[in-house]
């Protein structure tokens, strides 16, 4: 009997396939929207729906030019993105503001276009290539997982204007996965030592089933929904709200700064009254 394994390549397959539901689910929320239902403020300060998803199409733009042209994302992050500090502007927020500006119909064009771009510019990608990114270097499945990440995360925010509550699937695997992943990163962008103590993660699945990453003997573990797991790691809920255990020093100091995203720390959400 032989034991089929997954290849680099299935498995970036897996993930571009997940990456498109999750766009299809949060593209199905603001389809339907009149033109000023766009301009409804979410959760983050100061971003309307109409933010949320060009910040998704902008990104997905620097997502294919790393993949297609790794030393034009290079130069072309230099020289935008030096422009822009240098006037004091921060580069997201900019990008965010202009895209925002465009009519409905085509700022869901262009994100649409964007993130089939991105789909296939990553599925061309030698699976041990790293590309560069405004945070460490990343693989193409890497890449692929963040994408996913950052789409769920802003597609809560789109669905928390709207009132509207998700369902949770498998795909949130990826997510609690990636923020695992980014424990030391995490620790890093809030000026602490990365611990040396691995955490283990134990979640419970949306089927009732557990997700366990980490190692089975570490000390430090964090237990609790793998949903609620996920909206710590993405900041788009507070830790308090969440039910969520932490076992151990490093679990414990880890939650309050947990992020799965690039960048410097967010403001992340205040508790709910």
């Amino acid at each position: 009997m032989t034991t089929e394994r997954s290849t680099p390549a299935d498995v970036l397959g897996g993930l571009l396939e997940d990456l498109q539901a999750e766009s299809e689910v949060l593209d199905g929320l603001v389809v339907g929207l009149p033109a000023e239902g766009w301009s409804r403020s979410t959760p983050a300060e100061g971003w309307t729906i109409a933010h949320q998803i060009t910040h998704l199409a902008w990104t997905d733009d620097w997502t294919a030019l790393a993949a297609r042209d790794p030393e034009g994302f290079t130069a072309a992050i230099g020289e935008r993105f030096g422009a822009l500090l240098a006037a004091g502007a921060d580069p997201v927020e900019e990008g965010a503001r202009e895209g925002a500006a465009a009519e409905p119909t085509a700022l869901l064009a262009r994100w649409r276009a964007g993130r089939e771009e991105v789909r296939t510019a990553l599925a061309a990608v030698p699976a041990d290539l790293r590309l560069p990114w405004f945070g460490p270097p990343m693989k193409p499945a890497s890449m692929a997982t963040a994408r996913l990440m950052e789409t769920w995360a802003h597609g809560q925010d789109v669905a928390d204007a709207l009132g509207v509550t998700r369902e949770p699937t498998a795909r949130l695997r990826h997510i609690a996965h990636l923020g695992l992943r980014t424990l030391g990163f995490a620790f890093a962008a809030h000026g602490l030592p990365a611990p040396e103590r691995p955490v283990r993660l134990e979640l419970t699945a949306p089927d009732g089933g557990l997700w366990a990453f980490g190692p089975a003997d570490a000390p430090d573990v964090v237990t609790g929904p793998a949903l609620d797991f996920c909206l710590l790691v993405t900041q788009r809920r507070h830790r308090d709200d969440l039910a969520l255990t932490a076992t151990g020093p490093v679990a414990t100091a880890w939650l309050p700064v947990a992020q799965a995203f690039a960048g410097a720390p967010g403001k992340g959400r205040q508790p709910q009254a």
